[in-house]
């Protein structure tokens, strides 16, 4: 039996209204070995290592073809297929576009690059976990999430602050400045960056990502 909250979505990701979700408690996650054990009781005769190489070469092939614009589907599993998004970790290219009126105009270039991977679950998948899934919730209260007492101007300001003192900031240092957790501060930065008129943007990726003035 697994166990579920019922929490209430931020205001900011739901345009002021009351909008609550089941979330599902995780308490443990599954790694590569462990998977590899939890699939050797369903595979009879089929060794450890034998399991491994297959599951390596199904990485090796997703890493092969789907950048090439191919998803890959698996019978019972689901369809992967690749999100994109501009890479902000490189600067802009200025390109030179020819107007109508015989003038030339300059505009920005941004790359393009992997930003993730789309998931969508074959049904049969779905329909069989329902059958084996039982839900219980463990609290009758709706978590409602934090609400920072900071005004979107103060915490804009706070990050420009940090910025100008040091050159950089990290998701750590937002968060911190404007006592929110890590997942709300990343999500407000995101919201943050996407106004080009706030003068920020971010250099790097993944753990090595921070936000820095634009030029």
């Amino acid at each position: 039996m697994a166990n579920f909250v019922i929490q209430e979505l931020p205001e900011e990701m739901s345009d002021g209204k009351k909008v609550v979700f089941p979330k599902m408690q995780i308490y443990s996650l599954h790694d590569y070995d462990t998977v590899i054990k939890h699939m050797r009781t369903y595979a009879g005769s089929i060794s450890d290592g034998l399991i491994r190489a297959v599951m390596d070469a199904l990485v090796s092939t997703m890493q092969s073809w789907m950048p090439l614009g191919h998803s890959i589907k698996i019978d019972g599993l689901g369809v992967f297929s690749l999100s994109l998004g501009f890479d902000t970790s490189t600067p802009s290219e200025k390109v030179i576009l020819q107007e109508q009126g015989g003038e030339d105009t300059k505009t920005k270039y941004r790359h393009v690059c992997i930003k993730g991977i789309n998931f969508k679950p074959d049904a049969k998948l779905l329909k069989e976990m329902n059958k084996q899934a039982t839900f219980d919730r463990v609290s009758t209260d709706v978590v409602v999430p934090k609400k920072c007492k900071y005004s979107r101007e103060e915490r804009l300001e706070k990050a420009k602050a940090i910025i100008k003192k040091y050159g950089y900031m990290t998701l750590t240092d937002y968060a911190l400045a404007t006592e929110q957790s890590r997942a709300a501060a990343s999500n407000d930065l995101k919201r943050m960056v996407a106004d080009a008129d706030c003068g920020i943007t971010t250099r790097g990726s993944h753990s090595h990502k921070v936000w820095i003035a634009t030029k």
